[in-house]
């Protein structure tokens, strides 16, 4: 499964532009999401499709659906839950110390 082309990144842009407002998410390139200096996002191309790459939790990607509208609303939710759940950790212990 080769990397989306710019092609596929075009019929991708509303999602790119929505994960572009996330907190903590930098895009490195077109359609490259980091978080701090780790890959946390990328899509994927083949005959069946348009797919994203997501770190959900732990070190491996994730692969999800990202061809239809309802598949794009998902992969945006799991991401912002992702967001979420990693952030969370960090801003109770922040809590703590004050």
């Amino acid at each position: 499964m080769k990397h989306a082309t710019p092609t596929a990144l075009d019929a991708l842009e509303p999602l790119l532009a929505e994960l572009r407002a996330c907190e903590g998410l930098r895009e490195k390139k077109r359609g490259t999401f980091y978080r701090g200096s780790s890959a946390f996002l990328h899509f994927h191309e083949d005959p069946a499709g348009l797919f994203a790459d997501v770190k959900l939790g732990g070190a491996d990607f994730t692969r999800l659906r990202a061809s239809s509208a309802s598949e794009r609303k998902a992969v945006l939710r799991a991401v912002r839950a992702a967001l979420g759940a990693r952030s969370a950790p960090r801003s109770r212990r922040a809590a703590r110390r004050t």
